[in-house]
């Protein structure tokens, strides 16, 4: 009998993993398909499952340690969000002409909107560019079903096969039907055939023709053979439009037409978006005057039509070029397409009116109360208040409310954007200091290299680690210089963070507790004196716990002294603690109980002397 649970999509996917006979799992952290890997463990802890399961220090690592696994023929599978395919993306285009040995599955969770990641771009691009079949869910029930289908489809055809939830379906809960019996893992046994596994360009000329012919043979299985997920729902009324909709739009589109009471739209689902089913739907387009084509976030279906005169999409503009396709804006898409105003009822919510009745006020995204990345920002801007500040994607991408942060591009760059920016000043005979941040799981991540090259070239800057401990932004996970793992009784080893950065060739290297101020301005100053006379980089770690750890510390209650402060701000736009409030009528700053956490550190911040510890006034 399989058992129903609620489960979050990501879960619903991780025990469909466990479920499928995976014997190896990996991943690198990140929003929205973080919750996926410790799911993962949690199950197989659970069930006592022969699966290996382990975070790689990035999405390359971790890309290559599964999709080798099934080389030797064990079922693999690694996830990571939308971005993270980036790193991986030399691994994933070689081995997606394999002819594989185990199953392969790819998850690749994407962020349309986007919620929490510096772009919103789509991972069937992705699959489409490697030629791997991807599986594009509508909800966490078809999600978790794709997982075992996708598994199936890998092995039969030897391919990688990409699962794609996009974030409402990993973060939304469903009642999910999963099997209560573990598929078997496949017999491990590696043989070797150096033409099978090397990609060799005399190699490739013949595995590429070979793999064209898998899409080919996999094309017309999706045209056949996957009704559950490719199928039309057919108006029950003379149809004035029709619709090819895919993922979490399709649901939405479902919700839309019940709301309205509409029974006069057609509508083709596509749960495979490459390779599509063209016959399927260029058939529908054929049959309708108008379609509309619905799906996030780029023309993956729209482009691979054959005939795009009939069809509204993304290519002429009906639908936006960018963000989520909610309820609320496919309502809006809809109606353009079928030429009508809004009926009553209309689904397409203004919330304006609900905020303004609640009087919220909509604050932007900060650092946690007490965060020690807010006084190592602090500290930086105060001892070199004139330097150029790159920095990295995480927590730290929060600094920019102290100006603390100039530019940005993605994990790791806050390395080589300091080489950049040291190279253009030193070929026109400028000097500036350049002091960058990074976090520590992100130095693992894709800070090595860069500081490598840093070393052997000569590049003069300072770069902090802001070392907190954990992998804080995507919920915690563990890193490299931690040393946990994610199976119950699979120790690991922590990889020490002043040697690593030692083994790199860094001659200047000293570790500041974050929440000392003035040892953090004395030790920026000190370093980049380092690193200019040597030319050569220095690094700092400042290192403090993350506050979402929950670990004990001391506590240091803090208040305002009102007839010190004289309204400055200085402590709310260049420190910017929650728990620091500003009464704009009466020009003074306080503490908030609400948010402060008596951690001490908005002492030394004010230039007036005004906070201080309670009793000390």
């Amino acid at each position: 009998m399989n058992k129903k649970e609620l489960l979050l999509g990501n879960e619903a996917i991780a025990e469909a993993i466990v479920a499928a006979g995976c014997q190896v799992a990996t991943a690198y952290p990140g929003t929205p398909s973080s919750e996926i890997l410790p799911a993962v463990a949690r199950c197989a802890d659970g069930q006592n499952a022969k699966i290996a399961v382990e975070w790689g220090a990035n999405e390359k690592v971790a890309y290559e340690m599964a999709v080798t696994a099934t080389f030797a023929g064990a079922r693999a599978c690694c996830v990571m969000k939308h971005v993270g395919l980036n790193v991986a993306a030399d691994p994933f285009m070689t081995t997606a002409l394999y002819e594989l040995k185990g199953g392969m599955l790819l998850v690749a969770a994407d962020d349309p909107g986007p919620h929490s990641s510096q772009n919103e771009q789509d991972s069937r691009f992705f699959a489409m560019f490697a030629k791997v079949p991807c599986l594009d869910p509508s909800d966490a029930v078809e999600a978790a079903a794709m997982v075992a289908e996708g598994y199936a489809l890998s092995e039969r055809h030897g391919v990688v096969t990409m699962l794609r939830p996009t974030t409402r379906i990993a973060h939304s809960r469903q009642a999910v039907e999963l099997p209560s019996v573990r598929a078997e893992g496949l017999p491990v046994k590696f043989d070797r055939n150096p033409v099978r596994w090397c990609p060799l360009p005399a190699l490739v000329r013949t595995s590429h023709p070979k793999h064209n012919e898998r899409i080919r043979r996999i094309r017309e299985e999706f045209e056949t053979d996957w009704s559950r997920y490719n199928y039309e729902l057919p108006a029950s009324k003379p149809a004035k439009l029709g619709v090819i909709a895919s993922g979490i739009a399709f649901a939405s589109l479902c919700d839309v037409l019940k709301e309205w009471g509409r029974t006069d739209v057609d509508i083709l689902k596509i749960g495979t978006p490459f390779p599509l089913p063209s016959a399927m739907a260029d058939a529908f387009v054929a049959r309708h005057e108008r379609v509309l084509v619905l799906e996030e976030s780029y023309p993956v279906i729209e482009m691979q039509l054959k005939d795009r005169t009939r069809v509204l999409g993304r290519c002429d503009g009906t639908v936006p070029g960018a963000g989520e396709l909610l309820p609320e804006v496919i309502a809006k898409i809809l109606l353009k397409a079928l030429d009508e105003p809004a009926p009553k009822g209309d689904v397409a919510v203004d919330f304006s009116p609900v905020l303004e009745d609640l009087h919220l006020v909509p604050r932007k995204p900060q650092l946690c109360p007490g965060c020690p990345h807010r006084s190592s920002f602090f500290s930086i801007r105060r001892a070199l208040p004139n330097a150029i500040n790159p920095s990295d994607i995480g927590c730290y991408t929060l600094g920019i409310n102290q100006k603390g942060i100039d530019a940005s591009i993605c994990m790791g760059g806050a390395v080589t954007m300091s080489s950049g920016f040291f190279l253009a000043h030193r070929v026109t005979d400028q000097t500036r200091p350049v002091v960058a941040t990074i976090g520590d799981s992100t130095f693992y991540h894709m800070g090595v290299p860069g500081l490598l090259s840093a070393v052997y070239n000569r590049h003069a800057f300072v770069l902090c680690i802001l070392d907190n401990a954990s992998t804080a932004m995507t919920g915690g996970q563990s890193h490299p210089g931690l040393g946990d793992k994610p199976r119950r009784d699979d120790p690991g080893i922590a990889v020490d963070l002043e040697r690593l950065v030692r083994g790199c060739g860094v001659s200047f290297v000293e570790t500041v507790p974050a929440y000392d101020n003035a040892a953090g301005v004395d030790a920026v100053k000190r370093a980049w004196q380092h690193a200019e006379a040597e030319r050569q980089p220095a690094v700092l770690i400042f290192k403090h716990p993350c506050m979402l750890l929950r670990q004990p510390q001391e506590v240091i209650p803090m208040t305002v002294d009102q007839e010190k402060c004289v309204g400055c701000r200085y402590c709310i736009d260049y420190f910017g603690c929650p728990g620091l409030r500003f009464d704009e009528k009466a020009k003074k700053t306080s503490i908030d109980p609400r948010y402060c956490v008596s951690c001490g550190t908005c002492e030394p911040v004010c230039p007036h002397k005004a906070i201080v510890k309670k009793g000390a006034n």
